[in-house]
Formats: structure tokens, C-alpha cells, sequence
């Protein structure tokens, strides 16, 4: 398999796999943690919590509006959440309890955009998506990791 169409990065986050989670797996919360800036919000129709096999809209905005629809594929509560998107690759967050260099307990999170699987491949990198993901990973867990820790010292 090309390892090429799997796009991963990871970060150190000061909180609890659980606490990570439960963003993760409540849609109406993507939108404040989407690094790409195109996740405009969940469509009411969905689930307010995802569990194995979920299906759950978003709102979405690549120059233009769109809705998009995902399936909860991989499922373990606390330790591993990804969904399907219809073109066929997989949005996936891996949470590894973890301590970083100073002792302090978090959680080593794993986002992965995961294309391998997807048929015309050419078409994503032609798209420019190889080369836009790494940074849009990146900026998303920097702002997971606000959304959590700031608001576990806002409550």
C-alpha cells in the first residue's frame, strides 16, 4: 500500500483520552477545531454523539457551500474514532495516554487522513490535498488542543 495517501501527524494535548473524545465524537463541535476552515458546522439531522457506524452530515465550504456525509467506520470509546467520507478516505484520531518530557499527563493524539483505499488517487494530489493536509492536521490538533485545555480552566 503508498503510504504516500496516508497523511499523519501528531501532538501531546494536556488532557484525558476521555476528555479529548468527547469532542471528537460530537459533531457540532468539528467546526471549532477544523484547521482547514472548511467544516461550517453539523446538520441538525445527525447524531449529537457518534458511535460505531454513525452516520452524520456536515456543512462544508471549498469555494463553495456543500453538505457532506460520513460514517463512523472505526469505533473504540476513548482510544480511536474515524469516519468514512463518500469519496472513500478516512478521517481517523488515535488517543495514547501519554507523558510528556516534564512529567505531565496528557494524551498523544494521532489524526490521520488516510487515502490509501481511494480509487483515483491522482485526482487528490492533482487536487492539492497532499500538499494542504500536513499544515491543516497540524493547525486542527493546535486547536483541539485549545478547545480542551482551555475550556477544562474555563470550567
Amino acid at each position: 500500500m503508498n503510504n504516500r495517501y496516508l497523511v499523519s501527524r501528531d501532538r501531546f494535548i494536556a488532557a484525558t483520552p476521555d476528555e479529548i473524545f468527547e469532542v471528537l465524537a460530537t459533531p457540532a463541535l468539528h467546526s471549532a477545531i477544523d484547521g482547514s476552515d472548511t467544516v461550517k458546522g453539523a446538520q441538525p439531522s445527525g447524531p449529537g454523539w457518534l458511535g460505531p457506524g454513525a452516520r452524520f452530515g456536515m456543512e462544508m465550504n471549498v469555494k463553495m457551500d456543500y453538505k457532506i456525509l460520513n460514517t463512523v467506520t472505526e469505533f473504540e470509546e476513548g482510544r480511536r474514532i474515524g469516519w468514512w467520507h463518500f469519496y472513500g478516505h478516512v478521517w481517523r484520531y488515535l488517543l495514547e495516554p501519554a507523558t510528556d518530557g516534564a512529567g505531565v499527563s496528557g494524551t498523544l493524539v494521532t489524526e490521520q487522513w488516510d487515502a490509501r483505499q481511494v480509487r483515483g488517487k491522482v485526482l487528490l494530489r492533482l487536487a492539492g490535498y497532499l500538499r494542504r493536509h500536513p499544515a491543516n492536521i497540524e493547525r486542527t490538533l493546535a486547536r483541539l488542543d485549545a478547545y480542551v485545555t482551555g475550556s477544562r480552566a474555563a470550567g
